[in-house]
């Protein structure tokens, strides 16, 4: 008996509705396997359906729609409104682009990097040549945008076609990116800035009826794929400025290179991350530009299936493959993933098939990995002669045009004397400003015990029929007594004192991490549940009628792309107070890429600055490798030029008062906070009320409360306050010891009279807990021997260690006691 399929096949023209839904879902559903989707026809051949594919009349028109130079996969969206809108747009005849346009796009993109071969021979510019259809591409998607309310659109894409992107979609003169390559005025740069293809550039794009979108073309690494989460946060921040409808009004693409999109980890924590309430931006368009190569590996080298976009599939989004030699199919495209976004907020894949002209840079030979297909290549004519032809135009006199235009622009460019930038910053920026500091720009942030009060009261009510957890009602009473002066506050209260403070005096204050609405060690309870509803409610986000906005989110499991998303949302938030918060602090090393290109970097490079605020819960407490040492000495070794700021507060008032700091001071700089664990509520790290009242954070607090020691101890942090503990237990008089509360820019001033305080004093000892080939030490003992004043400098630590911390409570107990023994009474070394 026949199948179902096998009886279509046999059939004459069907006109039954069912029948031709059941003939044209097999096509719907599988028809990207057999697309024409490669320029060379090589390399992409069709593949078997899965099920049986039926032929006749019906086929053929199937075929038309779901088999040619548009490729779609969308069958596994569960949303029937998505699916019929993109089957009615596959189904349908095309309208007839302004193809005149198109081909003048083609020649300006092929040109610009031929220009750039002939007069710059042999330099890198990771050329556009054998996709040059993204030119007119993203060209459509701003015409198409105008109409559906885009007003702004941010851009990251990798060095693949960057520098043609900048001159023809982002609008920069083509003079400006041939000075890149004349490489004027290097002592400019010396010690900074960073290669042409990773720059930022911003422009506009004037449509044909006058409508203008901003465009904004992100700066990135060569770490492919870190700045995806990046742009996503910026966009955010974008939109949120912008306030109701600031999704269909901000537009965030994405390009991508094909294997990168495969390979990279990063990549697929974003796309993840696009679709969550914290980070959602209303859709983003992903572009791959997939020339069938990674550097010299092989699509069978670096993909797991047929396409690079299948990572995508894990979400209800459409992927649309595309020949990028048929620029007609690549604009209808562009047209429709615009109209998608815009009408259901979602994201998009588009996989651009074209190939490289040249190798994966241009001082590579490809012809020593891929010999055939670069022969393939080397007869291949540039797209816009091909597509002239397609279109039965002489395209002669208009490419000679524009060649003598931008050898006209390269001339200009040899001329230059300095730097062209190439972006301009939004005007929230005006007030804010890096490079040295300033003291004049030092401000109080001190707050009235009477404000205090009030602000506990609010943080710690719920609406009369909230039904609150005894354990957190029983915390709300005692944040109530540290309110009335009762009792000293703890760090989970003071921060949310300083939050509250910034909300309302307007300040948009925003945290995210994995638990950071209960706080990682139930410190926090920044929202609370009902136990009846499950409900939630921040008594931070109902202050006042007009305070800031309050946002705090239990992040997605992942840090690079969270702490990727929220430096990118500082970046254009800079008046907010925006933080990432690991669960322990060692886990930022999940996102060593981001820490290293962008928030250690971003000012060197590029010139960009971000308030972004890490906290990093760090301290030596028996818990084992991976829950002690937030690694201070990698966030030391970065520290330069004054670029970060790197703080170990070790009063609850000390971190109040760092946060507000971070926040009111004109200085944008990332901070790095260790925050405490077991000192969260620790006596000791307490404070009084009247702590919140002094003028500002301390960089250094010195000990007052010995006379005439005979040693002074150097510390920060937890081994601090077990230090005091242990001398007030042996009734030590003879000791001092002085927190480092601000270990970058370091504080010399103030650390030299805190010494001085002691001029008596015959040693000076660093100590911390970390081992000797981590934590401050390296840093800290030639910086203490240059204000020692010939006095004798020593230090206390573990010994050097490949691990942080013993995995044996017992064992650590053992470390600790000696550590104190030595810092108390024997010699340190030296």
């Amino acid at each position: 008996m026949a199948t179902k399929a096998e009886a279509l096949t046999q059939a004459p023209t069907v006109t039954d509705p069912q029948e031709r839904d059941a003939v044209f879902d097999i096509f719907r559903r599988w028809g990207y396997l057999q697309a024409s989707l490669d320029p060379l026809g090589q390399y992409l051949p069709p593949e078997p359906f899965p099920t049986s594919a039926p032929e006749g009349a019906l086929a053929a028109e199937a075929r038309r729609y779901y088999c040619g130079t548009i490729a779609i996969e969308f069958m596994h969206i569960s949303s029937p409104e998505q699916r019929q809108w993109l089957q009615e747009r596959m189904e349908q005849i095309p309208p007839r682009p302004n193809q005149a346009q198109i081909l003048t796009q083609l020649i300006r993109a092929d040109l610009f990097e031929q220009v750039i071969q002939s007069r710059y021979l042999g330099t890198k510019r990771f050329s556009l040549e054998g996709i040059t259809a993204l030119i007119p591409f993203l060209d459509q998607i701003f015409e198409i945008g105008t109409t559906l309310g885009i007003t702004k659109a941010m851009l990251a894409m990798n060095h693949r076609g960057r520098l043609n992107v900048m001159t023809n979609t982002i609008g920069r003169p083509a003079s400006e990116i041939f000075t890149k390559f004349e490489d004027v005025d290097p002592r400019s740069t010396l010690g900074g800035g960073d290669v042409k293809y990773h720059l930022g550039a911003t422009g506009d794009y004037t449509s044909p009826s006058g409508k203008v979108i901003s465009l904004h073309l992100a700066s990135n690494p060569s770490h492919l794929e870190a700045i995806d989460p990046v742009l996503i946060g910026r966009s955010r921040a974008r939109q949120e400025r912008i306030g109701e409808g600031g999704k269909k009004q901000v537009l965030p693409i994405l390009i991508h290179g094909d294997a990168a999109f495969a390979g990279q980890g990063i990549l697929a924590e974003t796309l993840n991350m696009e679709v969550l309430p914290g980070y959602n931006v209303g859709g983003v368009v992903h572009v791959i530009v997939n020339n069938l190569l990674g550097f010299t590996a092989n699509p069978e080298e670096s993909n797991a299936s047929r396409f690079s976009t299948d990572i995508a599939k894990r979400l209800p989004i459409p992927i649309i493959h595309v020949n990028a030699e048929d620029p007609d199919a690549v604009v209808r495209v562009a047209a429709m993933v615009t109209e998608f976004r815009q009408r259901f907020g979602s994201s998009v894949v588009v996989d651009l098939i074209g190939y490289r002209r040249h190798g994966h840079s241009e001082v590579d030979d490809p012809t020593v990995t891929q010999p055939r297909r670069y022969a393939l290549i080397k007869e291949h004519k540039p797209l816009y002669q091909l597509y002239a032809e397609k279109i039965g135009v002489n395209p002669a006199k208009e490419a000679e045009k524009i060649q003598q235009e931008f050898l006209d622009q390269q001339k200009v460019a040899t001329q230059a004397s300095h730097i062209p930038h190439l972006a301009t910053l939004p005007s929230y920026w005006d007030k804010y400003k890096g490079c040295e500091f300033d003291l004049a720009d030092e401000v109080n942030t001190g707050i009235s015990a009477e404000r205090v009060g009030q602000i506990v009261k609010e943080i710690t009510s719920v609406p009369k029929d909230f039904h609150i957890h005894p354990k957190v009602k029983k915390l709300f009473e005692q944040r109530q007594e540290m309110g009335s002066g009762a009792k000293p506050f703890d760090y989970g209260t003071a921060e949310l004192v300083a939050f509250a403070s910034l909300l309302e005096d307007g300040t948009l204050v925003r945290l995210t991490g994995q638990d950071s609405q209960r706080g990682t060690f139930n410190q926090r309870h920044s929202v609370v549940v009902d136990t009846e509803t499950e409900l939630r409610y921040s008594p931070l986000a109902h202050l006042s009628k007009n305070q800031g906005r309050f946002e705090v989110y239990n992040s997605l499991l992942s840090e690079a792309a969270v702490l990727g998303f929220e430096y990118g949302f500082a970046r254009d938030y800079p008046e907010a107070l925006v933080m990432w918060e690991a669960q322990f602090g060692d886990f930022a090393n999940g996102a060593q890429i981001i820490i290293d290109q962008f928030i250690a970097a971003g000012e060197a490079k590029w010139g960009l600055l971000s308030g972004v605020v890490m906290l990093l819960p760090h301290g030596y407490e028996g818990q084992g490798p991976e829950h002690s040492s937030a690694r201070i000495e990698r966030y030391l070794q970065l520290a330069a030029n004054n670029n970060i700021q790197i703080c170990q507060p070790s009063t609850a008032a000390q971190y109040f008062h760092l946060l507000r700091r971070q926040v009111m001071r004109p200085w944008r700089k990332p901070l790095i906070v260790f925050t405490p664990k077991s000192m969260l509520r620790h006596p000791d790290a307490s404070s009084p009320v009247s702590d919140f009242s002094v003028d500002r954070f301390q960089d250094v607090l010195p000990d007052n409360s010995v006379k005439n020691p005979r040693r002074l101890l150097v510390c920060s942090g937890k081994i601090g306050h077990n230090l005091r503990v242990e001398r007030e237990k042996r009734k030590e008089t003879g000791v001092g010891i002085i927190f480092v509360e601000q270990l970058y820019p370091w504080p010399e001033h103030e650390l030299q009279a805190a010494l001085d305080q002691y001029p008596d004093a015959e040693e000076i000892v660093w100590v911390q807990e970390e081992p000797a080939n981590m934590g401050a030490f390296s840093y800290v003992m030639p910086l203490l021997r240059r204000l020692a004043r010939d006095r004798a400098v020593l230090s206390v630590k573990r010994s050097a260690s490949a691990t942080p911390a013993t995995g044996s409570a017992k064992a650590h107990d053992i470390e600790e006691r000696t550590l104190v023994d030595m810092a108390l009474g024997a010699a340190g070394d030296r």
